[in-house]
């Protein structure tokens, strides 16, 4: 899940080679080749498998690596895994690692710690409870190979194995594994193409991952995140700075390589400078804003309040307060599954107007005793000015509002718990909710998700979508599901957008993707 501010990459000079000295060793002081970037946020969650946090996603997918990954057309392709093959009746399924893969500890990687890792992030990911619910077996057969059996056929497998949503289906060693699902990793030891340095790691400040030499990278061309990752850099810094104008600052004067997320009212200064390209990207590229209800804490556990909400969401006028420019948004989207994708699908939306005045009855009819709706917001986020715009036309139709700004990791642990908040704003990207599967809000019906939104319904449509054949049948599903949705209100969509990244013109080779990707980079 996106937060809040902006932020990407960043080059070792200037300022930023000053502020980050400390952190350099003494034989990566000479280092041919380093960067520094500014993501959206601080690393603060290093276990992939605990959290749907798209910082954390993003560690993940440079320190750890997975069994599968999808390309840029959404396919899913080998990744750790050499080979696979399925019996006839798709029941029984055997995998073989690569060769030559290793944890950064420099043990190699075995099909022991696969296992292992799978039944570890199957207990917190919506999609590995339901593989591992309809799985009879999951066993090492020898040091590179395992095979999994199936109860009856699961279409969608490999999708799951291989899913960019998190929790990140990643591999760890054994070891990591058997730290209990509702605990974190203390130590990420992954196989990925950078390194986690933990002693240079200096919370509030930076996080340097340098690259891993171990690492044997697959013979396709790179695809998203598929294929080869070569790691051209020797050093990569993680800067913290939380403040969008500076960060855009330090991109233009060369203190950084990367900013993630630039400030929209800077965009025209930006298109300017030489020295810097954006990057803006459409379809499964942009991102989704969501008001994340928690329905287990008045007054939104009552789902006439909830219904009430629909009709008070402005995309347009949210879209335009924060500053996204036409070329960079898309006009108001009522599908779950964004606008301009294969499942997008109106289904269920008329209950989707602006309306104060029937906002305005509605409420009055729906028992509602003024408590104050608390809403968590990122202090200088674009989702905490979606969420100025949202409270004015709550306070108008008659809703008590108690806005509460924090930071983002803040925000994580107070989510956490089932009292003391009603909503918070955030963004994910397009790859998180194009799908019924992968829609933090809607895959975790009736989970144990921050939200707690449950219709018995929608478990049995999730299960009755992995099990369809055809896309034509997976879309009609996914507007069965979203009628449901419509419904329930487990989130209300603020907008579809994009956020541009910067970085320096003489970076090359970078991969164009809305997911931060440092391997392949050279400059």
């Amino acid at each position: 899940m996106s937060v809040s501010g902006f932020g990407r990459r960043t080059a070792m000079v200037g300022g930023a080679a000053l502020a980050t000295a400390s952190l350099v060793r003494p034989r990566e002081a000479r280092a041919a080749k380093a960067m520094t970037v500014v993501l959206e946020s601080e690393v603060t969650i290093l276990d992939p498998h605990v959290i749907t946090a798209t910082i954390t996603r993003t560690f993940g997918l440079h320190v750890f690596d997975m069994l599968f990954a999808m390309n840029e057309k959404g396919e899913i392709k080998p990744q750790m895994v050499e080979g696979y093959d399925s019996s006839p009746d798709k029941l029984t399924w055997t995998f073989t690692l690569r060769d030559g893969l290793k944890w950064h500890d420099g043990s190699p990687v075995t099909a022991e710690d696969c296992v292992a890792s799978l039944k570890r992030w199957s207990l917190r990911d919506p999609l590995g409870k339901m593989l591992m619910a309809g799985t009879d077996q999951l066993t090492a057969t020898d040091a590179k190979t395992f095979k999994l059996v199936l109860k009856q056929a699961f279409p969608l497998l490999l999708e799951v194995l291989g899913k960019p949503n998190a929790p990140l289906p990643v591999m760890m060693p054994a070891r990591l594994a058997a730290t209990p699902a509702d605990q974190r990793i203390g130590d990420p030891v992954g196989s990925g193409p950078f390194r986690f340095l933990k002693d240079q790691w200096r919370p509030g400040n930076a996080m340097v991952l340098e690259r891993n030499p171990a690492y044997v990278p697959r013979k396709e061309a790179p695809d998203f995140l598929a294929g080869a990752k070569n790691v051209k850099i020797d050093q990569l810094t993680l800067r913290v700075m939380p403040d969008q104008s500076t960060g855009a600052n330090a991109l233009m004067l060369g203190e950084i390589d990367y900013m993630q997320y630039l400030p929209f009212d800077m965009l025209p200064i930006l298109e300017k400078d030489k020295s810097v390209k954006l990057m803006g990207l459409g379809g499964i590229h942009q991102f989704q804003g969501n008001f994340r209800l928690n329905h287990a804490f008045p007054p939104f556990d009552n789902p006439k309040v909830r219904q009430v909400m629909w009709k008070l969401v402005d995309q347009d006028a949210t879209l335009t307060a924060i500053g996204v420019p036409d070329q960079f948004r898309a006009k108001s989207c009522p599908s779950f599954w964004m606008c301009g994708t294969p499942l997008s699908t109106d289904a269920g939306s008329s209950v989707a107007k602006v309306d104060l005045a029937a906002a305005k009855a509605e409420l009055k009819a729906s028992g509602y005793n003024g408590e104050p709706v608390i809403i968590l917001e990122v202090a200088g986020s674009i989702s905490q000015t979606a969420s100025r715009v949202l409270v004015q036309n709550m306070k108008d139709v008659g809703f008590v509002v108690e806005q509460q700004p924090r930071d983002w990791p803040t925000v994580l642990a107070r989510r956490a718990k089932k009292d003391g908040w009603s909503m918070f704003p955030v963004y994910s990207n397009g790859t998180d909710m194009y799908s019924p599967l992968t829609h933090f809000y809607v895959a975790a019906t009736c989970n144990d998700f921050p939200g707690w939104s449950c219709d018995n319904r929608v478990p049995e449509l999730l299960k009755a979508f992995t099990r369809a054949a055809t896309l034509e049948e997976r879309k009609k599903i996914a507007a069965d599901i979203q009628v449901v949705a419509y419904e329930m209100v487990p989130s209300l969509m603020w907008g579809q957008f994009t956020i541009p990244a910067g970085y320096r013109s003489d970076l090359k080779g970078l991969i164009q993707s809305s997911y931060p990707m440092f391997w392949e980079v050279d400059r």
